[in-house]
């Protein structure tokens, strides 16, 4: 069984757009379907399997007495699936250690491809395994970690099929709409911020203006024939066009493409371009790519980064599991899931406890560069709108930093779910029309904030949210099903605060139906004067 919304607007916007496409691009026509969603019911398709074993010990390695031994371990842990083949990852321990494998690195049996100096960090590419297993055999006290690796790339496509049957309600031209806006001016927003996309490249396009894009090479070149991917990234955080209008159309971008040729990234560039994008200023780096394995060096650069001042946004992934990718799986990062227009998960969106946000993500109108218009759809598309709302923050609120403009996001976002933070939804859905409202000590603003589907229990829950600046007392939840009115009285709710009611599902009516329809609305206290008004009603659809 799955609950869906029911658009309560004059016009369904799906109705519209059946035979449309989630990514066309009007010049070559490439297409692929827009994905279904399960509402708020998730069925987690075979998860990755997520790995730090990304690398060993230098100790542990080198404590392998036989040289053959030690050269067909390390031919084995640089060849396995998913990750860079013959490639490996050496930190080192202390500077001098670090200094003498560069200067004897050719007798060594590799080829240095790359170096992180702030880290201490290598990447090389093995020539002689059994050279390298002499150079490294009693030398465990050198190196921090001798690792793989691990490929990284953008989210893969999400499964295609037809938007008609979909349930979910695009996002298109009305991206400030889905982030909570009747209606807003954001020229200004972003302005003096810097927003690193480490992606693909990022093509020109007018939506980007002059001078507003920067770029970076960190070995892979600037851009590819084809980066439209990164291109649509960077359009959702800040582009400016009307007609690809982004979250922060004021901020300036910093491109460092981290990908090759087959659109494949690994843990040291991703790692080496986070740590260039902090050095340059960067205050929002963007990450709309992952991998299921990772290493320490990875966590190392997203460290330096926070302690220059930045936050790393990153994409959860688009694989229907619950686990979240690296870098966006790790705690200091502000990982982003995907909903649709209305707020509602797409199945696609990777859940995890350690989820923070989900942001619109269900075909963005977005630039693909040289004027080319497509509809993006992904957690690659979600992360950007999280690393605008922080730019527009930030330029709207100079004291902030980016960790405290992106803590606003998390404490004044919608509640998706279940009532309170929850693995689907993280800390909620972002709205940025409350977070900048926030400081506004007469905001009243009630909620039906989601519908959650309970099979075990038997029960539709319907959580209601204090989206005001004082406490909402008083108020009461009236409940349809299938026409039959329930009243709910509820509990004072302290402003931000979450509760929710428990409608008992008739298993009996939903076999003979097929379907039942809930409606509900949201009382407000006598003399009340609610200032979003349009969220207190909602209904949704249980069907078999």
């Amino acid at each position: 069984m799955r609950i869906r919304p029911i658009l309560l607007s004059a016009i369904a916007v799906l109705g519209l757009l059946v035979g449309a496409w989630w990514w066309q691009r009007a010049a070559d026509g490439r297409e692929a379907r827009l994905p279904r969603s399960l509402g708020g019911v998730r069925a987690d398709a075979d998860a990755p399997v997520a790995s730090r074993a990304g690398s060993d010990s230098g100790a542990d390695l080198a404590a392998e007495a036989d040289q053959a031994r030690l050269a067909a371990r390390l031919a084995q842990l640089f060849r396995r699936s998913g990750v860079r083949p013959d490639e490996g990852v050496l930190t080192f321990a202390t500077e001098a250690a670090y200094r003498e494998f560069l200067a004897r690195a050719g007798d060594a049996g590799v080829a240095v491809l790359a170096r992180i100096e702030g880290l201490r960090a290598v990447r090389v590419r093995v020539d002689d395994y059994d050279a390298f297993a002499g150079a490294l055999r009693g030398r465990g006290g050198d190196f921090e970690a001798i690792g793989a690796n691990p490929v990284m790339q953008p989210p893969a496509p999400p499964p295609a099929e037809e938007r008609s049957s979909s349930g979910q309600t695009p996002v298109l031209g009305g991206l400030l709409s889905a982030l909570g806006f009747e209606a807003a001016d954001n020229s200004a927003w972003g302005q003096g911020v810097l927003i690193a996309i480490l992606d693909s490249g990022v093509l020109g396009d007018a939506t980007f203006g002059d001078n507003r894009v920067k770029t970076l090479d960190v070995g892979q070149g600037f851009t590819e024939a084809d980066s439209a991917h990164g291109t649509a990234v960077a359009a959702i955080a800040a582009g400016g066009d009307a007609s690809a209008r982004g979250v922060a159309p004021a901020a300036d971008i910093l491109s460092i493409r981290v990908t090759d040729t087959n659109g494949q990234s690994d843990l040291f560039t991703v790692a080496q371009a986070i740590m260039a994008a902090a050095e340059a200023g960067a205050e929002v780096i963007n990450v709309s790519l992952g991998g299921y394995a990772t290493a320490r060096l990875l966590e190392q650069a997203i460290d330096q980064a926070q302690a220059a001042g930045a936050v790393v946004v990153a994409s959860a992934g688009n694989d229907q599991a619950g686990q979240l990718a690296w870098p966006a799986a790790y705690s200091q990062v502000i990982s982003v899931g995907a909903t649709d227009a209305a707020g509602w998960q797409m199945a696609f969106s990777n859940s995890g406890e350690q989820l923070r946000l989900t942001a619109p993500g269900y075909a963005i109108t977005t630039a693909a560069g040289g004027g080319d218009r497509i509809y993006f759809s992904g957690t690659s598309a979600s992360a950007p709108v999280v690393s605008g709302a922080i730019a527009a923050l930030l330029s709207t609120n100079p004291s902030l930093t980016a960790a405290e403009a992106a803590q606003v996001l998390q404490t004044h976002a919608n509640d998706g779910g279940t009532a309170g933070p929850d693995a689907s939804y993280g800390n909620g859905v972002v709205n940025l029309a409350w977070a900048m409202d926030r400081d506004n000590a007469s905001r009243v603003d009630g909620a039906v904030s989601a519908w959650v589907f309970d099979a075990k229990a038997g029960t539709v829950e319907v959580v209601v949210q204090n989206r005001g600046a004082q406490p909402l007392s008083g108020a009461s939840l009236a409940v349809t099903v299938d026409g039959a009115p329930l009243l709910y009285p509820l509990l004072p709710l302290e402003p931000g605060a979450s509760t929710s009611v428990k409608v008992p599902v008739v298993s009996e009516r939903l076999e003979v139906n097929g379907k039942i329809v809930f409606r509900a609305e949201l009382a407000m206290p006598p003399g009340t004067l609610d200032q979003v008004p349009k969220n207190n009603r909602a209904a949704a659809e249980l069907a078999k």
